[in-house]
């Protein structure tokens, strides 16, 4: 099966089919509609034949539906119909998620998006859950994404921020008991030494998720 993969991002669409080597990018922003990027995508790979599409969406989804508008991107995006403006089956889910799926090995794996804010997901044999780990405190008030995302790198400069991101990592290690820990988004390329049984993943795996996400074996929760 050929398989359009959206990697939707607050900065850019990245866009990639099977069969193809170099990924489109496709500006967006604040006034970035749901129909207005389907649009975009459709005239960037017109030339493109695939047969289903995956999403990759920078919030939180049920059902294969965004649960509330983005930030960083313009509106219509909860109630958008993706399989109908596509014209072929689509799955949407949590971008992080297709991140983790595109970054799994084997085992039990955490992954922990570095970027604007915090994404996390997990993968168990296969399955990737979503999570929403951002929000949850952390120090002094603050939560993990207040440390990590990029309000944290910009408070208290990458010597502390790689601190942080150790010691979060640490954390959640223990508490999930993870066999492998990935560290990826768009700020993981500032790390250096992350702990034992962390790496630094690459952003492309999120079109490899997008591709798994169609394999027989695959399943997303929630």
């Amino acid at each position: 099966m050929k398989i359009l993969v959206l990697d939707v991002g607050g900065t850019h669409v990245k866009v990639l089919a099977s069969g193809q080597k170099t990924p489109i990018k496709i500006p967006s922003g604040p006034k970035m509609t749901a129909r207005k990027m389907v649009k975009l995508v459709r005239e960037a790979t017109n030339k493109w034949r695939y047969e289903a599409v995956s999403v990759g969406f920078p919030g939180p989804v049920i059902a294969n539906r965004p649960m509330r508008e983005p930030h960083n991107l313009g509106k219509g995006w909860v109630h958008f119909d993706f399989h109908r403006a596509f014209g072929r089956p689509t799955k949407v889910v949590n971008d992080a998620a297709m991140q983790a799926l595109g970054s799994y090995n084997k085992g039990r794996m955490l992954f922990l998006g570095l970027g604007t804010g915090l994404g996390s997901a997990m993968v168990f044999n296969g399955t990737v859950e979503p999570l929403e780990l951002a929000h949850l405190p952390y120090k002094k008030d603050r939560t993990y994404e207040d440390y990590l995302g990029l309000r944290g790198l910009d408070r208290y400069g990458k010597k502390k921020w790689r601190k942080h991101v150790n010691d979060v990592v640490e954390r959640l290690q223990a508490a999930f008991e993870v066999d492998d820990v990935v560290v990826g988004g768009g700020n993981a390329r500032l790390l250096k030494d992350l702990p034992k049984g962390a790496r630094v993943g690459d952003n492309d795996n999120a079109f490899t998720g997008g591709f798994r996400l169609w394999d027989k074996d695959r399943k997303v929760g929630r």
